[in-house]
């Protein structure tokens, strides 16, 4: 091709319609692989999963802040009780629905956002998004002690459905930009709720436990969400032609993806994976309070385990783009599932600090590289939203039970840590394994060991 080629990229250009070809191997002329608006819609999009997801990646200090003093009392580790509380009625499990039904129902309305979003509704998919989510988060101020309906239905219902009406569109647009840079650019989108990860466990800690309490602190969070998601919003343009403007080939797709095994098969992978992933960010912070590390210092375990992710969502993202997400995503989630075992035999503050380093970093590969596994199988770039959207529904499920049966498993007040723990990395690599599966056959289609 020469360079003239490269310049007759417009943002009308038709983009091609379902053929036998990866994206990959489609023309990666009809890409920008950048520009303002491309580049522009990368940081927009990464302030609006550091708004969203970043907060939902804290709910580890809000577990602890709703049930550790009922805890406490009980855990032959500790003391002296914690005088802090407002969910003591509650069980860990019964609190951790609220972060699961947070998760979710960000993921499983990806479904129909992914296809609202293909055909062209992107501005109305993040208006309507940000003021759920910003409302119901203030609203989550409000919650008075005690009234588990009330911060389950702000926190778990509300905000779920903010999140995911803005997740799929804010994950999905840089694809439309990045084709030879996808990977990277999407670890890059999810450094945005890693970073989220990071300041806001900080934040919530200092303030909630602080001198001005529960109500003010999540009114400072969510003050502070909602001027990101505004400027996140005018960021962000969407690039390719709405489903009235493309010819009706390309609108047909979903035949295309009900027949595409490969990609069933690593979508049930996924959900295996993310049925055990979660399990130390929801109960790390948790785990070292009743083992006896001082609440100042255990703060921090949630947040160098988010810190850590930021490595984990740029560094296998670059490498993703070379050698393929599948054959990336595959090792590094097989470290993560191994990892979680030795949550069995921390003993010293140093190695919860380790672990929450190694674990960040392995776990957080595999989220970045999730939506670029989910579009490397799309035979048209018009069809990546749909592909992504219908993973994430199906995701969802694994979301939602998989922090209530861990925190089951741990029975409390007894707390038996191994049968969370041998959970977690049993189905996070028995989904490695199906995903290795589905490896194998993408590979075989496409005649490359590069997938």
């Amino acid at each position: 091709m020469s360079s003239t080629a490269h310049s007759t990229t417009t943002d009308r250009e038709k983009q091609p319609g379902p053929t036998k070809e990866s994206p990959a191997s489609s023309s990666a002329l009809t890409f920008p692989e950048g520009g303002s608006s491309g580049w522009l819609t990368v940081l927009g999009s990464a302030l609006i999963l550091f708004s969203t997801f970043g907060v939902s990646l804290s709910f580890g200090v809000l577990e602890d802040h709703y049930t550790v003093r009922c805890a406490l009392f009980r855990a032959k580790y500790i003391v002296q009780p914690v005088q802090r509380i407002f969910l003591n009625n509650s069980s860990a499990s019964d609190v951790s629905w609220i972060g699961s039904m947070q998760l979710f129902l960000d993921f499983s309305i990806g479904l129909p956002a992914g296809k609202l979003f293909d055909d062209g509704h992107y501005r109305l998919l993040m208006i309507s998004g940000t003021v759920i989510y910003l409302f119901s988060f203030f609203m989550l101020s409000i919650c008075q002690p005690n009234q588990y309906y009330q911060v389950f239905l702000s926190q778990g219902v509300g905000m779920g459905i903010g999140m995911g009406l803005l997740f799929v569109p804010a994950v999905s647009l840089p694809s439309h930009y990045f084709c030879a840079k996808r990977s990277l650019v999407m670890g890059i989108v999810f450094c945005g709720s890693s970073l989220g990860g990071v300041i806001f466990p900080i934040i919530l800690n200092h303030l909630i436990n602080g001198p001005i309490g529960f109500a003010w602190g999540i009114r400072t969070v969510a003050f502070i969400t909602a001027i990101l998601l505004v400027i996140g919003n005018l960021l962000t343009k969407p690039r390719l032609p709405t489903k009235k403007q493309r010819a009706p080939e390309d609108n047909a797709v979903l035949k295309l993806i009900l027949k595409d095994f490969p990609y069933w098969l690593s979508v049930w992978g996924a959900c295996l994976v993310l049925w055990g992933l979660f399990f130390p960010y929801f109960y790390l912070q948790l785990y070292a309070v009743l083992h006896g590390v001082d609440k100042g210092v255990a703060f921090y375990t949630i947040t160098v385990l988010n810190a850590a992710t930021i490595f984990g969502r740029t560094i296998p993202s670059f490498l993703a783009d070379r050698y393929g997400a599948l054959n990336v995503a595959i090792p590094m989630t097989t470290v993560s599932g191994g990892l979680v075992f030795a949550m069995l035999n921390l003993q010293t503050v140093g190695s919860l600090f380790v672990f929450a380093a190694f674990y960040g970093f392995f776990s957080g590969a595999f989220m970045s590289l999730l939506s670029a596994m989910m579009a490397s199988f799309a035979f048209s770039v018009n069809e990546i939203g749909s592909r992504i959207g219908i993973a994430m529904f199906l995701l969802s499920v694994p979301l939602l039970t998989g922090a209530p049966i861990t925190g089951a498993f741990l029975h409390p007040p007894h707390y038996t840590w191994w049968r969370g723990v041998t959970f977690s990395g049993v189905v996070q690599l028995s989904g490695v394994s199906l995903i290795a599966l589905s490896r194998r056959m993408v590979a075989r289609r496409k005649g490359t060991w590069r997938v």
